[in-house]
């Protein structure tokens, strides 16, 4: 049967409809020409109709099917931050893409000690568009910590600070450890109340490990005791690390009794015994001190014995091998370090470290044997362990006091050979050893290659030069020296006595009076009326005592011309000041609005009738301006002049003027 008209409408319009936007099921197309013709009824097509339905409520929406695109999320407010709240330090999920190959970069001219152009590295990409994160920053820090360049170190933090460059902890860390190593333990002691204070987290264990071993070492035990107590009130637990560094410092003040019973706080907080062997060696000095060498050994057998079930670490090791050299126990330590020695397997085992041999090296020389002490320092490159400027210090130092300066001077060679830099301490144990061996050019030397690396020694270490050049009678070396440290420094006024009398003695007055003249042009050293006697006595001598008055004169004239100029520079520029007030004040009161004002009084005033009349000659004629004209040039102030009256000109010019 053929289909009706509307019906046959009806079916073109379903089929122009794109039903494939919807994502329905699609047909084949055989399908659509066969629908066409198979609805006989209306009845067939309203089944139809109905079918279709229901596929439709078993099947998903449609837009189920869209998975690829992100549902949005419900619209919430958005409560604003308090701008007031410490900013939180950077993730480690950071550090990627070109954040991360920048810190890439910056460590590998770390790792090649190029510490300058990694500094100047991270200021540029401070304000680049690939910002350092503040990993990049800890390790630039770090690695300028571990050289000792501690006014680096300080620079870069303020910079990175300044640049909004969020610090976490590590960045603390390693400003507390700055400060302790340059003897600033309240300054240390104010950034760590600060990060209890201000910091968005907490202190680490590592924080009260630096901070305590800084106040510590520099003999402030009783300041470090609290912070064990403030470490378990954070809640950290109790630190072997920490009591190790309190029992170190009872120890160095013969308060072994406080020692003792730290180690058995530890074992009670804890709740058993102590497994970390960082505390054994320490306990063995305790108990050395107090005379009790068996239970030190008892500890030592429990801490390194066969069976033995205490965790020991290569600075634990170095604990006790410290405690057996120091108290009579070197055959013990030198069997412990063979043993160390051989266990040592990196990375899979760390026995041994650089301590290890510093050590080792104090042992040897402590029983006189310095060329074993040599021969174990050289060993240190088989075990992978590298010397430092520290390193090289000890064993200097060691072999200077006992008259082997040669051996000392081969091992700064190979300092430089192996381009370890000699710090100032390097160069004051070789000056003072070449002094004690009548070597005063070879120590004037030394300190010449101290001046030309950039070391910038202090008074203590001038002074000490200067003493040794005199005792070995070099005074124009001495003088030289002298010098340089008025450049360099400010010397207090005994260093400038004791180089006059060194002068005088010498003969040499015409240095004597150079070195006056220095005196008397500082104003913060002067020249003492006992200094002046002794002075003129010896000028006295060879009949050139007025020297000495006409030099004396000289300089306090010259001081009264100084005063005086700038006393009259002073009351110059007060009257320069005075004068531009008086100016300011007149012109604000010549205003526009006065002179307005005048002109619309001398309009309401009567006029005579002969002023009025009165012909005008014509040299002083006027040309007419316009109405408009004349009221624009009134409010512009062009035409002032000719509206006052001719009594006022006089005092109006005066006040322009």
């Amino acid at each position: 049967m053929a289909l009706s008209k509307p019906c046959f409408f009806t079916h073109l319009k379903t089929l122009a409809k794109p039903h494939h936007i919807h994502l329905r099921q699609q047909y084949p197309p055989n399908f659509l020409s066969l629908r066409l013709l198979s609805f006989a009824t209306p009845e067939d097509a309203a089944a139809e109709r109905r079918r279709r339905k229901r596929r439709l409520r078993m099947e998903p929406p449609s837009n189920s099917l869209r998975q690829s695109q992100p549902q949005r999320r419900p619209l919430t407010p958005i409560s604003n931050p308090n701008p007031n709240a410490p900013k939180l330090p950077e993730h480690v999920s950071v550090l990627t893409g070109n954040r991360l190959n920048l810190h890439n970069k910056i460590l590998k001219l770390v790792r090649e000690n190029d510490l300058e152009e990694a500094s100047l590295y991270t200021r540029h990409s401070i304000y680049s568009n690939c910002k350092p994160t503040v990993f990049t920053c800890n390790t630039v820090m770090a690695a300028l910590i571990r050289q000792s360049k501690y006014a680096d170190f300080l620079t870069l933090h303020r910079f990175i600070t300044q640049a909004g460059v969020v610090p976490n902890v590590v960045t603390y860390n390693l400003l507390i450890t700055a400060y302790c190593d340059c003897r600033k333990t309240d300054t240390a002691l104010e950034h760590y109340k600060q990060i209890i204070n201000n910091a968005p987290f907490s202190p680490s264990p590592t924080t009260y490990r630096i901070l305590v071993k800084g106040l510590v070492d520099n003999s402030k035990i009783e300041q470090a005791l609290p912070l064990k107590d403030d470490m378990i009130e954070k809640g950290l637990k109790p630190d072997p690390a920490v009591y190790n560094y309190l029992m170190l410092g009872l120890v160095k003040n013969g308060d072994s009794d406080g020692a003792l019973s730290l180690f058995e706080e530890l074992k009670t907080k804890i709740g058993g015994s102590v497994s970390d062997g960082i505390v054994y060696g320490n306990l063995m000095k305790a108990y050395f001190l107090k005379g009790m060498e068996k239970e030190a050994m008892d500890c030592y057998h429990e801490a390194v014995g066969e069976n033995s079930s205490i965790r020991m670490s290569a600075v634990a090791y170095n604990s006790i091998l410290d405690a057996l050299n120091k108290n009579g126990k070197f055959d013990e330590a030198l069997n412990l370090f063979d043993k160390v020695c051989s266990e040592h397997n990196p990375p899979m085992k760390i026995t041994i470290n650089l301590g290890t041999f510093n050590v080792m090296v104090n042992g040897f020389c402590a029983q006189k044997k310095f060329k074993d002490a040599i021969e174990v320092f050289r060993n240190m490159d088989e075990k992978r362990c590298n010397p430092d400027t520290v390193s090289y210090n000890n064993l200097i130092e060691q072999l200077c006091g006992n008259s082997m300066v040669a051996e000392a001077e081969e091992l700064y060679n190979e300092m430089g050979e192996k381009g370890i830099n000699p710090d100032e301490v390097t160069y004051v144990l070789l000056m003072d050893a070449c002094f004690s061996e009548n070597r005063a050019d070879d120590a004037n030397e030394y300190f010449g290659k101290l001046l030309e690396s950039g070391l910038r020694p202090n008074l203590v270490v001038f002074n000490k030069v200067i003493d040794g050049l005199i005792e070995a009678a070099k005074i124009d070396e001495a003088k030289l020296c002298f010098d340089q440290m008025v450049e360099r420094l400010s010397p207090d006024v005994s260093c400038f006595e004791s180089m006059l009398k060194t002068l005088c003695e010498a003969g040499k007055l015409d240095e004597v009076l150079k070195t006056i003249d220095g005196m008397l042009s500082d104003e913060s050293v002067g020249l003492s009326s006992e200094m002046k006697e002794y002075v003129s006595d010896e000028l006295r001598k060879v009949g050139r005592e007025d020297e000495l008055v006409q030099l004396i004169e000289a300089k306090e004239r010259e001081k009264e011309e100084k005063e005086r100029q700038k006393a009259e520079a002073l009351a110059k520029e007060a009257e320069e000041k005075a004068a531009a007030a008086e100016a300011a004040n007149a012109r604000s009161k010549f205003s526009i609005g006065d002179f307005l004002g005048s002109s619309d009084k001398e309009g309401t005033e009567e006029v005579p009738p002969a002023e009025v009349v009165e012909e005008v000659p014509a040299a002083e004629a006027v040309e007419e301006v316009p109405a408009a004209e004349a009221v624009e040039d009134s409010v512009n102030g062009n035409n002032l002049g000719n509206e006052v009256k001719t009594a006022d000109k006089g005092s109006v010019e005066q006040v322009v003027a």
